[in-house]
């Protein structure tokens, strides 16, 4: 069942509170002022009657709170626009973003070196694929620590350590003269950036509480950003001097990131009381219990399949082009390119959808769409049909922006970055194993039925939105 918020009449304000059912069943309570004060603080963190942005304000299950009208009926775009950035939300959004264009865009840009890679290592596509599953396996197994951890010490904290961690790591593979200590080296940067990827969603979601799937959808979009970016400029390097650079470079741009949020994120988002403070029986009883709800298991089932086809395509696409297709590696570099560009594009719109509609109404389609590309990629031929391919397969970077927000806001506000963290380390552990058994698939002549394949895969995925409770 997902958490309830009551609203309370302050004597400080003089309208009146009223309560209103959202597309996930929430009731919150809205209030005329622009700022919420706070009647009862149990932790010590603001003085009694003391103003604060509404979104500390709000500690689900912990605090009743006034809520600002103007962030849920904006008289005017513009006013819409401000509410969105206002009190100090738009700096912490700014850099949270930031930091995820660096952290995925540097991962993905592991597929486009990959060619350079092989060549130096005298790597076969199953051993290069075996690459991908390190960075990626490490990647799902720091989850669960993350979230732990953002719960515990708070995310501002974890986000700035998972920066830090990041750029040492990543100097080692720059500087790592063997493929032993490359594969070492990748799975320690897998998962120094898993850290991040927990509390970035729990901090966005404590913030923007009614806006969840656009404020993440942003953030995804300048993952995209990244995704499109960094990857064709690690290419460049690469090509023009050497793929060591292209993993150097990106080390200061960590340290510089790491200093912004560090000034601008809080150190803790959510509530002070966590249901992780201490391990006991009584507390595995309660987490457990919210893993095992119908819609928990149905999305995280659905999250799996999806998770397996995106690891599986971005780690292989611009190989595919190259062996399959006969184009040359600057051309497959930079349809790589477009296709996380158009995912800039993509991701807000698919996270809007989510807000506006719910995730039994806007996922469906999304995949269909996934579907019918992966199935017509086999058949391409020549560069401007493959293009249109490869923009039309960018909406398999819009599904997480409506799978990620419901499972985020479908956790209790103690316990929503371990839940999340779990869910995370489930699907993305066996999504990791999907590169080396793609790879493994490719290196037997089987590269176009792989992708039938993952089509297959997605098409589960749309059967399963059905079991999703109605929105």
């Amino acid at each position: 069942m997902l958490p309830v918020w009551r609203g309370w009449h302050s004597s400080s304000c003089r309208s009146s509170a009223r309560l209103r059912l959202n597309h996930r069943g929430w009731r919150r309570s809205v209030t005329a002022p622009a700022q919420a004060t706070v009647e009862r603080e149990s932790h010590g963190r603001y003085d009694i009657g003391k103003p604060v942005p509404f979104w500390a304000a709000q500690d689900r299950g912990q605090r009743t709170v006034t809520r600002p009208v103007s962030l849920l009926k904006p008289r005017t775009r513009l006013s819409n626009a401000r509410s969105f950035l206002s009190d100090g939300r738009g700096e912490i959004l700014v850099a949270v973003a930031t930091g995820w264009f660096l952290s995925i865009g540097v991962r993905l840009a592991y597929p486009v070196l990959l060619p350079f890679l092989r060549r130096t290592y005298g790597l076969d596509l199953t051993t290069a694929g075996l690459l991908l599953t390190t960075l990626w396996l490490c990647y799902a197994l720091g989850q669960l620590p993350g979230g732990l951890l953002a719960d515990r010490f708070g995310e501002g904290t974890v986000l700035v350590a998972s920066t830090v961690i990041s750029a040492v790591t990543l100097g080692l593979v720059a500087v790592a003269g063997s493929a032993p200590v490359v594969y070492l080296a990748t799975g320690a940067f897998g998962f120094g950036t898993a850290l991040y990827g927990v509390a970035r969603f729990t901090t966005l979601s404590d913030i923007y509480p009614d806006n969840d799937g656009t404020a993440i959808g942003i953030t995804m979009a300048a993952g995209q950003a990244g995704n499109t970016l960094l990857p064709l400029a690690a290419g460049g390097i690469a090509t023009a001097v050497t793929w060591q650079y292209g993993f150097g470079l990106a080390v200061p741009a960590f340290a510089v990131v790491a200093v912004g949020l560090r000034l601008v994120v809080p150190a803790r988002t959510s509530s002070a009381t966590s249901a992780v403070d201490s391990v006991s029986l009584e507390t595995a009883r309660y987490v457990g219990s919210q893993l095992r709800r119908p819609e928990i298991v149905t999305v995280t089932a659905i999250q799996i399949l999806t998770y397996c086809v995106w690891q599986a395509f971005t780690g292989f696409y611009p190989t595919y082009l190259i062996e399959i297709k006969g184009v040359s590696e600057g051309v497959a570099t930079g349809l790589f390119s477009a296709f996380f560009a158009t995912g800039i594009v993509v991701q807000p719109l698919t996270g809007r959808l989510y807000d506006r509609f719910g995730i039994r109404t806007a996922l469906p389609p999304v995949l269909s769409v996934v579907v019918a590309s992966l199935v017509a990629l086999p058949f391409l031929e020549d560069f401007w049909p493959i293009a249109v391919g490869t923009v039309f397969l960018s909406s398999i970077l819009g599904y997480g922006t409506i799978t990620l927000p419901y499972m985020t806001a479908a956790f209790p506000s103690d316990m929503k970055g371990t839940g999340l963290g779990f869910l995370r380390t489930v699907y993305m552990t066996i999504g990791a194993a999907s590169p080396v058994l793609f790879g493994a698939l490719a290196d037997r002549g089987y590269f176009d039925e792989g992708y039938l394949v993952l089509a297959g895969l997605v098409a589960v995925a749309v059967a399963l939105t059905w079991w999703l409770p109605e929105q």
